[in-house]
């Protein structure tokens, strides 16, 4: 046996390459202890007539085997497939210690006249819940959050019975792979901990999959086996990150590698952890970023035209809008709907509508507002084509990302008030474009300066942070690989934007971000209204990058605490952003006193770090309480956002530092002369408080 070790893992690995044995050293919990599970890669390497066929790592002959101080690694030399005979591939896996990280690297060698097109590596034979543990789940970064799928006691199949074996989770990989949002975490409700991290900034296809073997107990309510074994057959959860490089014969390719360590603690935890690896690529996105974005302020999301054609605002009347703004304190609105034909219409062109007035109307009225001091920021979006727009056969289908069959991918598309569209008759689709063609790109340039032509204050491109639902492009016709990742040249096209904007001050805001977006957008928007909301992408950047997220309930105290909590801009949205601020006095008399708490106290609450539940604790009769977020000012003290979302009951709680030392002040929202603190906090419904050292 081989044996690496970290500061919180035990590895051991067999002469054939597999890992056996996976220990954390942390928490004393055995994730692979059972040695015939264990397992080193599988590839797909598919045959004509026989797409499925598997070479498996475990069932090659002994690879050649060095071992160092640090690292253990596996050469193959040619591999046998099921059913294509001996195939000229080379592969060579290795693991090797990386700061506190076990890291999985792989280069593979395709001499051989056949595509490997997937491959599982780091791949585990079992990840074997903690002992005694009562819940057990994997979850990965999606939308800001973290997406939750519990393994124990139920495990759900999301793939399908009809395309799958054994219950399997995969996650929406078009928007969710790994690269993107780059976490996979296993964690169980005794503050057990296991994370997987992509270890290089590089975007690849990759995905997380997750199996129960041999199946669930019983198929109603999806129970997962409580024993090891089930009918004569190990119980086992497999877990791979799944690979699809389609490396063409006569090349070679390297895996993204990725790390895997383990904790003891709250997924916060895990996130730190992670920061270690990734701040050597993680960069603050200076470049346009204007000013007035790094001050406390709030949001007013406007929509004005749909498909269906409702025409609400003209263009001559928005400085109307601007003029309530400016009343009610709020410094920027979004303008949705302003293009042709309306919002998710006519995509990728941003042209004016002629219904809703001139050019020289729309120029006019955006300037008018700016003088108010209140910022215009035009809705626009790029990823997709229209595909009832009359030049699509023409002239933007031959841009289109094409699967591997030679057909562009379509994508369902938005559907708007009346029962036609709501019953999916009507909707326009949408077709994800290619951003690895230069053509492409070259008119996404010509539609983003005429956004900056008409004065705007900067862009939110919506959907930015996917192309559902591609994962890669094959048309080599674009000027890249078959198989080219769609999500690699994401960063391309923001470069070129800002070279038409030379040194402007320009926003540059996209919807919900991913890891790699945050270095070079400005602003991400999301919706946190999921009932236990993780900020996840706000972990992932705990200072000075803006994370914005829409309000748009009539009384939003709770959503209004939450963007205090996670330090989120708040977005008004009134009647799903098309009504006014009027339309909501509750929820704007409330959130304009959490934005002068936030101001008063920015040190803590705006300027300051983000740890989330780290360096803290807080309990409420003798019991952890978990709505609450730590945040460190640049003197290096403390201050703490504590919610009660309770609709009727006040709450008592005791928030201590790890530190040791005292917390000395604290004020609400709704009551902000700061008071001496003694022992609990008591906050009343549906409110915040803040309390600092």
């Amino acid at each position: 046996m081989l044996k690496l070790e970290t500061q919180s893992l035990r590895l051991t690995f067999d002469v054939q390459g597999s890992l056996t044995g996976l220990y954390s050293k942390v928490s004393g919990w055995h994730l692979l202890n059972r040695a015939h599970l264990g397992l080193s890669f599988r590839m797909i390497v598919p045959l004509e007539g026989r797409r499925n066929n598997n070479v498996w790592g475990h069932k090659q002959k002994n690879p050649a085997c060095r071992l160092g101080k640090d690292f253990v690694e596996f050469t193959w030399d040619k591999l046998e497939s099921e059913a294509g005979g001996t195939h000229n591939i080379k592969v060579s896996a290795r693991c090797e210690l990386l700061g506190t990280q076990a890291v999985f690297r792989m280069h593979i060698d395709n001499q051989d006249s056949v595509m490997v097109e997937n491959v599982y590596y780091p791949y585990f034979g079992d990840m074997h819940r903690p002992n005694e543990c009562g819940e057990y789940s994997f979850r990965y970064g999606a939308y800001a959050n973290l997406e939750k799928f519990p393994l124990f006691p139920t495990f759900s199949n999301t793939k399908g019975y009809w395309g799958v074996e054994v219950p399997t989770i995969i996650p929406n990989i078009s928007r969710y792979n790994p690269p993107l949002f780059p976490l996979g975490i296993f964690e169980d409700d005794q503050a057990n901990g296991f994370y997987i991290s992509s270890v290089e900034n590089r975007i690849e296809c990759a995905s997380w999959q997750v199996e129960l073997h041999p199946g669930n107990s019983n198929s109603v309510g999806n129970l997962t086996p409580v024993e090891d074994t089930i009918g004569n057959k190990d119980v086992f959860i497999r877990f791979a990150a799944t690979h699809m490089p389609f490396l063409a014969p006569d090349k070679s390719f390297d895996l993204i590698p990725f790390g895997i360590e383990a904790y003891k603690g709250e997924w916060h935890t895990a996130v730190k952890q992670y920061l270690n690896i990734s701040k050597q690529w993680t960069t603050l996105p200076e470049e346009n970023r204007p000013d007035w974005l790094m001050h406390p302020h709030s949001w007013l999301q406007l929509h004005i035209n749909s498909p269906e054609d409702e025409l609400r605002v003209r263009y001559k009347d928005l400085p109307k809008v601007g003029e309530e703004c400016k009343r009610l304190g709020v410094k920027v609105i979004q303008l949705v709907g302003w293009n042709y034909g309306g919002q998710d219409r006519s995509n990728p062109y941003h042209d004016i509508d002629p219904r809703l007035g001139t050019w020289q109307e729309l120029h006019d009225a955006i300037k008018k507002i700016q003088k108010m001091e209140v910022k215009v920021i035009l809705f626009a979006k790029f990823t997709w084509s229209d595909r009832s727009n009359k030049d699509f056969k023409s002239y933007l289908e031959p841009m289109a990302i094409k699967d591997p069959y030679g057909d562009y991918y379509v994508y369902e598309g938005y559907q708007y008030f009346t029962a036609s569209q709501l019953n999916d008759i009507g909707t326009r689709r949408l077709v994800p474009m290619c951003f690895g063609c230069k053509e492409y790109i070259d008119l996404c340039v010509r539609e983003f300066k005429k956004c900056v032509d008409l004065g705007a204050d900067g862009i939110l491109y919506d959907e930015n942070h996917h192309h559902k639902p591609t994962l890669a492009c094959f048309d080599e016709n674009h000027g890249h690989r078959y198989g080219d990742p769609t999500y690699s040249h994401d960063r391309e096209l923001v470069k070129r934007f800002r070279e038409v904007l030379g040194g402007k001050e320009f926003l540059i805001a996209g919807e919900s971000a991913y890891d790699d977006q945050l270095n070079y957008y400005h602003l991400a928007y999301t919706r946190a209204w999921q009932a236990d909301h993780y900020p996840f992408s706000r972990m992932l950047r705990p200072k000075n990058i803006s994370i914005m997220a829409a309000v748009n309930g009539f009384n939003d105290r709770k959503m209004i605490n939450r963007c205090l909590r996670d330090n989120y801009i708040m977005s008004y949205e009134p009647y799903n952003f098309k009504g006014s601020l009027d339309d909501f006095p509750l929820t704007v008399e409330y959130g304009h006193k959490m934005e002068q708490l936030r101001s008063t106290h920015r040190e803590y609450f705006w300027e300051g770090t983000y740890h989330g539940h780290l360096y803290a604790s807080l309990t409420m009769e003798e019991k952890c309480y978990k709505n609450y977020s730590v945040f460190q000012s640049d003197s290096g003290k403390y201050g703490i956002v504590i919610c009660n979302d309770s609709p009727d009951e006040s709450i008592s709680v005791e928030p201590t530092l790890d530190n040791g030392a005292k917390l000395s002040s604290y004020c609400m929202i709704d009551q902000q002369e700061l008071k001496s603190l003694s022992g609990n906090v008591v906050i009343p419904p549906l409110c915040a408080a803040i309390v600092m050292e």
